[in-house]
């Protein structure tokens, strides 16, 4: 009921974050009952059922992300007095966060089961009635049990990466930051996502490499979910994962780059402030990247093998993830903005003019873009290089 009255206090920034939480939460509902159905309804093909409840997993990760994302942007995961007087204090606020994240992403799944209901079994004599009723399953009845433990993945993911997101958040920073001549400390990620990433594509070579060298047919990539097996997924999902906590040391490298030499003080002002919030916003750039990375890739071998086109559920579960990656760096440029705000207006009373300011902020976006994109397209080019064979 609290998480109820606070929502009533959002700002609409907040209630449309919230809102695109439920979208993307009942997609992922959708494609995990999509998932379900054909399984049902083609229990000779066990192996083609794995893989596409598999190829879930990744808009179900962008999902749970950028709901973290929008966790740590919330109103209510700030620590007010009124909250402390009803005895929630910083401890219980990751609960307070996990329950409202829970409660957007329940929403939208108990959405997306009628739909996909109606799409199931009542089209009718529609022109896509066939090709609906091929790729959701339709004619088998569905076990309810598994329906209702499928739907509630999303909310336990997405409700367990907000408390521990919003808790990390509320942790105090390792370090004498009181001590403002400190240099920011440098992220511990960036070796641990570099590794991970290689792993990631150790996977997806070897796992491609197995599969056009089986007999059987090609790896038809691109084309439908069927054609990749769980190896190739588990590797983009490692490559994905390794970029992640590669963000906040890319960023701060970007910070690093813009200092270096005898810098103005505008360089100066911008690589401080990518090194001080690099923690902060640098995993939802992260995934962003791993997202214009993936989006290379699959445009590299659609121009190579010019495969068929993609059917509506890859494309719905692409959209999830596009959406997810790009309101998750959003978010996270809102909180770099909150996080900033009081430095910004000591600026403004030191006398720094707003042209300064905002040369500092474009400055900042070209050397994250001189980076990320870099980045992103190496990784495009070894992620596709197996399955372009």
């Amino acid at each position: 009921m609290l998480a109820l009255r606070l929502v009533r206090t959002f700002r609409p920034t907040a209630l449309a974050r919230r809102a695109v939480v439920a979208g993307m939460a009942g997609a992922v509902g959708f494609l995990l009952l999509s998932a379900l159905g054909y399984a049902v309804a083609h229990p000779e093909r066990p192996d083609v059922a794995l893989s596409r409840l598999l190829w879930c997993t990744v808009p179900l990760a962008a999902c749970v992300q950028f709901a973290a994302a929008a966790a740590r942007t919330d109103p209510c995961v700030r620590p007010r007095e009124g909250l402390d007087a009803v005895g929630v204090g910083p401890a219980r606020l990751p609960l307070l966060a996990a329950f409202s994240t829970a409660l957007s992403c329940a929403v939208g799944c108990a959405l997306a089961l009628p739909a996909f209901v109606h799409l199931r079994v009542g089209l009718g004599d529609a022109p896509l009635a066939g090709a609906a009723a091929e790729l959701l399953g339709a004619g088998r009845e569905l076990p309810w049990a598994a329906v209702v433990t499928l739907l509630a993945v999303p909310p336990s993911a997405a409700a367990g990466a907000s408390a521990v997101a919003t808790r990390l958040r509320a942790l105090p920073p390792a370090g004498p930051v009181a001590q403002p001549r400190t240099p920011p400390p440098v992220p511990a990620g960036l070796p641990w996502g570099v590794a991970v990433t290689a792993v990631g594509l150790a996977v997806e070579a070897f796992a491609a490499d197995r599969a056009v060298s089986s007999p059987g047919p090609e790896v038809p990539m691109p084309g439908s979910l069927d054609g990749l097996g769980p190896g190739v997924v588990g590797g983009w999902l490692l490559i994905a994962l390794g970029l992640g906590l590669a963000g906040p040391g890319l960023v701060h490298l970007c910070g690093l780059l813009l200092a270096m030499g005898r810098p103005g003080a505008l360089r100066l002002l911008s690589g401080r402030a990518l090194r001080e919030e690099a923690p902060r916003v640098g995993h939802s750039l992260g995934m962003l990247c791993a997202v214009v990375a993936g989006a290379l890739a699959t445009a590299r071998l659609y121009g190579s093998a010019g495969g068929p086109p993609a059917g509506p559920l890859t494309l719905l579960g692409a959209a999830v993830v596009v959406v997810c990656a790009v309101a998750g760096a959003l978010s996270a440029a809102a909180e770099f903005r909150a996080a900033r705000a009081s430095a910004t207006a000591g600026l403004r009373r030191l006398g720094v003019p707003r042209g300064t300011l905002r040369a500092a902020a474009a400055l900042r976006v070209a050397a994250l873009a001189a980076v990320l994109v870099p980045s992103a397209w190496l990784i495009a080019e070894l992620a596709a290089l197996p399955l372009a064979r």
